[in-house]
């Protein structure tokens, strides 16, 4: 029996390791699945108004893109230490890590909120030249703005009940808001039951009045139901310079990695907006479909990272080492079975969107997807390794300079190559920028095997 045989044998022996995976990553990807099905409906709705309605509403919603990377690398870099704070039972640090995690990511998104309200136009001229996506995007990025707070107070409280192993309140939630903007989406684009036909401002509309709806109820599962989490400004606030170093010795890279990564990949949209509203539209497409296979990655590699961070935490490092293992055994055997389901379902998806989209964005998608499927080993151990193994131990320096070297040494200058100087399709562009998966791949796994990422933080810091 070889090595890889013998340790898939054993890991699907240890009923308590699956376990908790499923307990963890079901939730989560569950509540991943139930946003990318929203922003599928909204794309469906939307492309009923036109190719550049879709180009014009995905451009926007790349700011809204790196505003949740950047919300999404507080919680990560916080989630870190809360989750080996709870392998060690410190409740009250998990208190002040909410706090100072919920101070960075509110005025994050003031910082995006109000340029993004005060001169949408400006931002939109970043990614496109089309004048109809520009005045377009511009009226949806005004209106949508104003939920960036809403996201930003959510997340973070998502962020920090997963660190603690609550993730089931977190899904019902995401429910009710997923009903609330599909409901507010079709009655404020098509101008329904009176309202008037507002089109893609209608969209924007919804997307803040569900935001708005999603954080009241996530705070009134915290407190009314008596959390971990639940405390007064004096257990959230008020950090010893001690604290403070601790936090951002951890925080800082994955805040850095996910801000400078997102800013990376946005550019990629430069580069896809100035080839044509037909390009970003089956781009973003592609994309949405795409990211209902992502979600199962980012539920296992959210529960990598609590599971090795509860493992260490507790001191259980030779243990927490087994499950690193045993974590990228299940994603391999994962990814195998959903790039087949996506390559084969395509086409009934693709058909959801048709007659709004034309016969040649019809055909890019499915080429876009099929690149997807091709590098999917790459990209889905890059998620399980970056965002779950190495960031579990607090090996967050290296994180940073894996994602980053990848985007903007690799990513960027084949977006601008491919599309603007060789005039490539975007499937090609796309298969150009997704080498840096391939890239990042080898030097995260030489990286694994150094075990640097074999760490107590709990006791360290």
């Amino acid at each position: 029996m070889t090595g890889i045989a013998r340790d898939t044998k054993e890991m699907f022996r240890d009923k308590n390791f699956l376990r908790k995976t499923v307990m963890i990553a079901l939730p989560v990807a569950m509540q991943g699945m139930l946003n990318t099905v929203v922003n599928l409906v909204d794309n469906l709705m939307i492309g009923s108004l036109g190719s550049t309605a879709i180009a014009s509403v995905g451009l926007a919603n790349k700011v809204f893109f790196v505003f949740t990377l950047l919300v999404f690398g507080i919680n990560s870099g916080s989630g870190v230490l809360a989750a080996q704070y709870w392998g060690n039972q410190d409740v009250k640090s998990i208190k002040k890590v909410l706090g100072l995690a919920l101070s960075l990511a509110v005025t994050g998104s003031a910082a995006f909120m109000i340029p993004a309200c005060a001169n949408p136009r400006m931002l939109m001229r970043i990614f496109t030249t089309s004048e109809a996506s520009i005045g377009m995007g511009a009226a949806y990025l005004a209106v949508a703005a104003f939920s960036y707070p809403c996201t930003a107070v959510t997340n973070t409280y998502v962020g920090m009940l997963r660190a603690v192993n609550r993730v089931k309140e977190p899904v019902v939630i995401s429910c009710a808001a997923i009903v609330t903007n599909i409901v507010f989406n079709y009655i404020l684009i098509f101008g329904k039951f009176g309202a008037p036909a507002m089109g893609v401002v209608g969209a924007a509309l919804a997307t803040l009045i569900a935001r708005v709806v999603e954080m009241t109820l996530i705070l009134c599962v915290v407190y009314l139901g008596r959390t971990p989490l639940a405390g007064g400004a004096r257990d959230l606030f008020g950090w010893s310079r001690a604290f403070l170093r601790k936090f951002f010795v951890t925080a800082l890279p994955v805040i850095c990695n996910e801000f400078i990564w997102g800013l990376g990949t946005t550019i990629y949209s430069m580069a896809y907006g100035r080839m044509g509203d037909d390009a970003v539209a089956a781009i973003t497409i592609a994309t949405t479909i795409q990211d209902l296979v992502v979600v199962l990655f980012q539920g296992l590699s959210a529960a990598t990272a609590v599971i090795l961070g509860n493992e260490m935490g507790a001191g259980n490092l030779k243990r927490a080492e087994t499950y690193g293992k045993n974590f990228f055994i299940l994603q391999f055997l994962v990814t195998v079975v959903m790039a087949g389901v996506c390559v084969s379902l395509r086409w009934s998806f693709i058909s959801l969107y048709q007659p709004g989209i034309s016969d040649g964005v019809a055909q890019s998608v499915s080429r876009c997807i099929i690149v997807f499927a091709l590098f999917s080993p790459f990209r889905m151990f890059n998620y399980v390794n970056v965002v779950g193994v190495l960031r579990s131990g607090g090996d967050t320096a290296m994180c940073l300079f894996i994602d980053t070297s990848g985007v903007w040494f690799i990513g960027i200058p084949l977006a601008f190559i491919g599309g603007l100087w060789l005039k490539q399709p975007i499937h090609i562009v796309y298969a150009m920028v997704t080498l840096e998966e391939v890239y990042k791949a080898v030097v995260g796994y030489v990286r694994y095997r150094q075990k640097k990422w074999l760490r107590n933080l709990a006791v360290e810091l």
